[in-house]
């Protein structure tokens, strides 16, 4: 299980979400609408403001920690990793809607960790497909 490819990538993407939730995405000023004072904050994915990317990036570490054990059934590992990388693209979209409600700031550099989720997941994908290839190839053989 530990030796496969696809099993070190979703390790990598299991730690890469969970990660998120302490390092900053985007980090800037916020405009306060009823006193009209910048407040400087950062935008990650264990803000409280942030719930739906919160979940989604708790959902998606822990999803792909569970596709990890799923070894035997490669069909439905593939599919539930393919699922997780688009639950991963729509966290990226979440930050950049997010990141319109502030007046200036900068990227993190710890933004890095969010794009290193889906690049981790589709290559899971592709060391699952090599794999599905070489037991059908072995199958032919018999």
């Amino acid at each position: 299980m530990i030796q496969r490819k696809q099993t070190l990538w979703l390790l990598l993407a299991t730690i890469a979400a969970f990660l998120t939730l302490k390092f900053p995405f985007y980090t800037g000023n916020v405009l306060d609408t009823a006193t009209n004072i910048k407040t400087f904050k950062s935008l990650n994915a264990g803000n409280y403001g942030n719930m739906l990317i919160t979940i989604l990036s708790v959902s998606v570490g822990v999803i792909a920690l569970i596709t990890i054990f799923l070894y035997s059934d490669r069909k439905k590992q593939m599919l539930i990793t393919v699922v997780n990388t688009v639950l991963s693209l729509l966290i990226i979209a979440l930050y950049y809607l997010q990141t319109k409600t502030f007046v200036d700031g900068a990227f993190s550099i710890a933004a890095i960790l969010t794009f290193i989720i889906p690049i981790s997941l589709i290559a899971a994908i592709i060391g699952i497909r090599s794999d599905e290839k070489l037991i059908k190839s072995v199958d032919r053989l018999r």
